[in-house]
């Protein structure tokens, strides 16, 4: 499983969708109603986590989307770190 949090910009609304917005070289949006909102935190858990990778890897900016709320965050520095956790061997849990 992966995990993706967002926090530190107060208060989250509650919302049945959960968005976050990609912008540079590889822009996209991906969109899900598989996250829990706990005060100022967002968590999404999910299987399959290659599209945010590929957000992460090769665009500039994210933009977190919830309930109206617009929360964006650079991404600068996010390349090297999403290349070595690609590059890590996966061991199965019993």
């Amino acid at each position: 499983l992966f995990t993706i949090t967002v926090s530190g910009a107060g208060a989250l609304p509650a919302s049945d969708v959960f968005s976050i917005r990609f912008d540079g070289a590889n822009p996209l949006t991906i969109s899900t109603n598989r996250h829990v909102v706990t005060g100022d935190a967002l968590t999404v858990t999910d299987t399959g986590f290659g599209n945010v990778l590929n957000g992460l890897q090769f665009n500039d900016t994210a933009t977190a989307l919830i309930g109206g709320l617009a929360i964006p965050f650079p991404l600068a520095g996010a390349e090297e770190p999403v290349r070595k956790f690609r590059a890590c061997a996966v061991v199965p849990s019993a």
